[in-house]
């Protein structure tokens, strides 16, 4: 049974990491939002720039990435989120390296949050619905190995430590996309955000008031198994201190 919302850590800051632009607002931008709404100071990462997004094959790679990291900031103040940073990995070839990881490593310990929103990397199919994007899976392994052990442990790429960056431990994980929820976040107040947020990714969309009916009806769906009005779904791992 997904635990109720009036359970909701409140932490001072949140990371949440993803691997295209427009996840985190399908994922987790009612969550974010709420986070924000109650003082939290909020980062995104995101991994590439969805410079392969399109349906068009003479689409301009370059433009639509420059395109769709205007259209992430956007998104991200719709919520509040203080800033976005990129890495430009290749879309469509993210991998789960060991280089990646120190690159989400880094960004753990520069921002020092409590809690690290990301995709649930052991998920191939989404409720047996669609097949989780392959980048999806990398981020969200690369996300939680940076989270444990990487980031905890000084002496994991201990060069951050020669660059000022200290160890940094990470209270929770909440992962989207999944299988096995056991977080209901009521988002109630904070869907129409999440769907004017949305919005902003609009190379994404050709008829976007259908995606935002889709978006609505699953967010009440989701809500009506705790009595809310909408909810976002999460597995919530709380990690030993």
């Amino acid at each position: 049974m997904a635990t109720p919302a009036d359970r909701l850590p409140s932490p001072s800051r949140v990371l949440a990491v993803a691997a295209h632009p427009d996840d985190i607002e399908f994922g987790a931008a009612g969550t974010i939002a709420r986070w924000v709404d109650g003082g939290a100071r909020a980062r995104y990462l995101i991994v590439t720039r969805g410079e392969v997004g399109s349906d068009d094959p003479a689409a301009d790679t370059a433009a639509l990435a420059a395109l769709r990291e205007r259209e992430q900031r956007a998104a991200a103040a719709e919520i509040g989120v203080e800033g976005v940073d990129f890495l430009d990995e290749p879309d469509g070839q993210v991998e789960p390296s060991l280089r990646l990881r120190e690159l989400v490593t880094r960004a753990i310990r520069t921002f020092q949050p409590e809690i690290v929103v990301t995709h649930d990397p052991t998920v191939l199919f989404v409720n047996n619905e669609w097949v989780n994007h392959p980048d999806h899976r990398a981020v969200g392994q690369v996300t939680v190995d940076a989270v444990f052990p990487t980031a905890r442990d000084p002496l994991n790429f201990r060069q951050h430590l020669d660059q000022g960056l200290d160890a940094w431990k990470v209270a929770e994980l909440f992962l989207w996309s999944t299988n096995e929820a056991n977080q209901l976040v009521d988002i109630g107040t904070t869907l129409d955000r999440k769907i004017a947020a949305l919005a902003c990714h609009a190379s994404q969309f050709r008829a976007f008031d259908d995606i935002a009916r889709w978006v609505r009806r699953r967010s009440e769906e989701l809500g009506e198994r705790a009595g809310y009005r909408a909810a976002e779904g999460f597995r919530r791992v709380t990690l030993a201190t």
